[in-house]
Parts: C-alpha cells; structure tokens; sequence
C-alpha cells in the first residue's frame, strides 16, 4: 500500500524513491500487489500542481495509470473508516484514507511521513527514508 509521501519519492527520485521501484518491478512480476487510495492520487497530484504545474500533474497521473498497482475506490463506509481514524489519531485526513485501505487489503504501508507514527497500532508500516534537512 502507498501513500502520497512513496508516490511523490519515486515521481521526484528522493531516497525512498528506488524502494517504491523495487516494490512496482516486483508487482510487474506478480510478486505481490500494490495498492493506493484514490485520495492519496488525488493528493500527489495536488501536490505535483502545487509545486510543478498542471502539465506535470497530468504527466503524472498518466504514470499512475501505468502503473502495476491498484488504485482502490473510495465508498461511503471507506469515508466513514477514514473519519474515525482522524478523530482518534493526529493524521492528516487524506493519510486517514492510506490506513484503512492499508487495514482493508491486509497490506504493509510504505511511507516515509511521520504522521503515520501515530498509527503504528493500527497497521503495519514499512518506513521509506527521508530527505535530509538543508
């Protein structure tokens, strides 16, 4: 399962980047599947147009449908799950969605954002690393 920090380390080659590869090339072999929230694309892409642009972000969305992953739908009872991860744990909402299709998928969540400390309780991360600070 990746969220917006994986999928933004492997669009802009931070250190986590070749992790979040490593992962995709071994979907692309059927090793196992990989997974995202419809609202952690929609954050990376919010992100991307932020910083870079609209023509990046639809480059980038355009990789994201290339991608060997699975990008999972949101419902009113995902909604409803995310919610309650929010009002219990100090996360930001759209991560909120990343932990319950994480719980729903029964899958290891790679990230490298430390919100998701909060949430080590409720689901099991595999941590990226991070940009050093300037």
């Amino acid at each position: 399962m990746l969220d917006s920090f994986a999928l933004l380390a492997y669009f802009d080659g931070e250190p986590g980047g070749p992790r979040v590869a490593e992962l995709l090339d071994r979907a692309r072999g059927d090793q196992h599947r990989i997974y995202v929230s419809l609202i952690n694309v929609g954050e990376t892409l919010c992100i991307i147009e932020r910083e870079r642009g609209l023509a990046d972000a639809q480059r980038a969305l355009a990789a994201v449908d290339q991608l060997p992953m699975e990008v999972l739908p949101v419902s009113r009872v995902t909604v409803l799950a995310a919610a309650h991860i929010k009002a219990h744990y100090a996360i930001a909402y759209a991560d909120a969605f990343a932990v319950v299709a994480a719980q729903d998928q029964h899958a290891v969540l790679v990230t490298g954002d430390p919100e998701f400390e909060s949430v080590v309780k409720e689901v099991i991360v595999e941590w990226l690393p991070r940009r050093r600070p300037a």
